[in-house]
């Protein structure tokens, strides 16, 4: 006969196999394998999230639109120790600035006309798990100083409520600006800048990691195949080739948006490239000069960025001799570091 103690000891086991089987669930959706390629970048990437997400500590995530920056925060997130706990995404650049320290901090009852119930704001919903605050260049000054408090002292205060409550959350911060040119512009507090760049992650263009781009194509073909219940396309080599050479200014969101049109509505059985248009190609003759302008200002900023790379490899992280060897002083060298996001410690 079964005693109690051991049903209890039962149901316990069962609860503990589905938790960790949820938790590698998530694992599965959110980790590392969704972050697809096999340039340097990525296997760097990958190599960096493993290293980041078991330290409950600050990270700043920068690139362009489009790169995957809360996909990175998500597997960041889901392979640490709070990844049992909510990830909580807020997009900065989305919410007003007079709704914005309500929708992050919440109110107690009669903080305001209206407010007749206590509410809880994205803080605490996001309580033991992480806030990935998205678009972080957009906020205002106000908004900014009741974000270093959250970060500097762990607490913040709901509106109305005379006592501050503690907070414990990791914050993801993203952005696609140049947070250290904002910061020299006036327009982004330093202090702050500081607490949230601890560990930084850049995400490169979709451009400067083309030997990707079949494997995006692959992966967003089967994705959405089984999604929408549709036969899987071929494209043709021409296609991929084109694909493979065109500059996404929208990224990998332009692609996969691209991809999913294809699948939903398909031309042909294999798709080439005379049933494809690109939306630069819509764009070129309209402004020969402007696109000259685009291309040649967005190739500058990649070379001095790849140049900025082999120049810290080669001389362990060490800015001095980076500097010499550059012809550069110290100075001109850190701010060509903080406007690419790099770090020194990295390449030590």
């Amino acid at each position: 006969m079964l005693k109690s103690e051991d049903i209890n000891l039962s149901s316990k086991e069962e609860l503990h196999r589905e938790c960790a089987s949820a938790k590698e669930a998530l694992k599965r959706s959110f980790g590392l394998g969704q972050i697809i390629g096999k340039s340097e970048a990525v296997r760097e990437l990958h190599k960096k999230i493993e290293q980041i997400s078991p330290c409950n500590i600050n990270v700043l995530i920068s690139g362009e639109s489009g790169t995957g920056k809360e996909l990175v925060a998500r597997a960041i997130h889901y392979l640490s120790l709070r990844a049992e706990k909510p990830f909580i995404p807020v997009n900065c650049s989305a919410i007003p600035e007079y709704l914005f320290e309500n929708e992050l901090f919440g109110h107690v009852k009669g903080a305001f006309t209206g407010a007749c119930d206590h509410h809880n704001g994205l803080v605490k919903e996001a309580e033991g798990g992480a806030l990935f605050l998205d678009e972080i260049g957009t906020i205002s000054p106000n908004i900014q100083a009741k974000l270093l408090r959250l970060l500097q002292d762990k607490e913040y205060k709901p509106l109305g409520s005379p006592k501050p409550k503690n907070a414990d959350i990791r914050i993801i911060a993203a952005t696609n600006k140049d947070l250290y040119t904002l910061v020299r512009e006036g327009a982004f507090r330093e202090d702050l800048y500081y607490r949230l760049d601890i560990l930084s992650i850049y995400l490169p263009p979709l451009r400067e990691r083309r030997d990707d781009i079949p494997l995006l194509i692959a992966h967003f073909i089967k994705k959405y195949s089984r999604e929408y219940n549709k036969p899987e396309i071929e494209l043709s080599q021409t296609l991929i080739n084109k694909f493979a050479a065109y500059n996404w200014p929208g990224n990998i969101r332009e692609l996969e948006n691209k991809i999913q049109q294809m699948i939903v509505m398909p031309s042909y059985p294999v798709i080439t490239d005379s049933n494809i248009t690109l939306t630069t190609e819509k764009l070129i003759k309209e402004s020969e000069t402007e696109c000259l302008k685009t291309v040649k200002k967005r190739n500058s900023s990649s070379f001095e960025r790849a140049y900025l790379n082999q120049l810290l490899k080669e001389h362990g992280g060490n800015v001095a001799m980076a500097a010499r060897k550059a012809g550069k002083s110290r100075t001109g060298l850190w701010n060509l570091i903080k406007k690419h996001n790099l770090s020194p410690k990295e390449f030590m």
